[in-house]
């Protein structure tokens, strides 16, 4: 058995996921990720990530990843499907990787989802939310699920998306009336805090960039990681 611990990444082919796999290796932090594709793996095995093959989608892939010997000791999921896929993952491969977490007893699980999800709805144009919810309703069913597992869960809600570098002006809050947007890089650096966090347990937070809030909204508190 070995003694080492993995952070655990699903979704860290593009995206989220594949800052967060950055940012942790970057740290020395041991990462595994599941992934697709032989081109994803031997990508993020560049950088430094453990890459296991395999779909979240499959159960027994799922089970083999995070059952091993190996300790994981926390997974990060940021599953979400893509417009071409069949079957979309946001709650399925969520499910299954939540379900695996609880057989391996793990201590941490944080779940990247979508503002739009849940009583986030409140914050999007009515039709932002028509076109988008076939997939939030996924996102809060999944969401749920987590909330419901008996593990400890952080959510995180991130605004729209932009890929450019990070600003470092990330912030959360626990109010569901806020919407902006945010870049990948920083939504990243803001889940890996919150691994570190014991604020962040059971929680569920939205992610904005301080200077990408939309005009007009509530005045709100930011949340404090500590």
């Amino acid at each position: 058995m070995s003694t080492t611990s993995y952070i655990f990444v699903a979704g860290a082919s593009r995206g989220v996921g594949q800052e967060i796999a950055k940012y942790l290796t970057a740290q020395q932090i041991q990462v595994k990720a599941l992934l697709r594709t032989e081109v994803a793996a031997k990508e993020l095995e560049a950088i430094g990530v453990h890459p296991i093959l395999g779909d979240a989608l499959n159960v027994d892939d799922v089970e083999r990843a995070i059952l091993g010997d190996e300790p994981i000791q926390a997974v990060i999921s940021t599953l979400g499907g893509l417009p071409t896929d069949d079957v979309k993952p946001d709650y399925l491969g969520n499910k299954n990787l939540i379900d695996a977490a609880v057989k391996a007893g793990v201590q941490r699980f944080i779940l990247v989802t979508s503002i739009g999800s849940g009583d986030s709805a409140v914050s999007m144009p009515p039709q932002a939310l028509a076109t988008l919810k076939p997939v939030l309703i996924l996102k809060e069913q999944a969401e749920q699920y987590l909330i419901n597992s008996g593990l400890n869960y952080t959510i995180i809600r991130p605004g729209g998306l932009k890929s450019e570098p990070a600003t470092n002006n990330g912030i959360l809050t626990t109010d569901p009336r806020i919407v902006g947007s945010i870049h990948r890089a920083d939504v990243a650096q803001l889940v890996c805090r919150c691994l570190n966090s014991d604020h962040a347990h059971h929680q569920v937070l939205s992610a904005l960039d301080r200077n990408m809030i939309y005009p007009g909204l509530p005045e709100f508190v930011e949340f404090s990681l500590g």
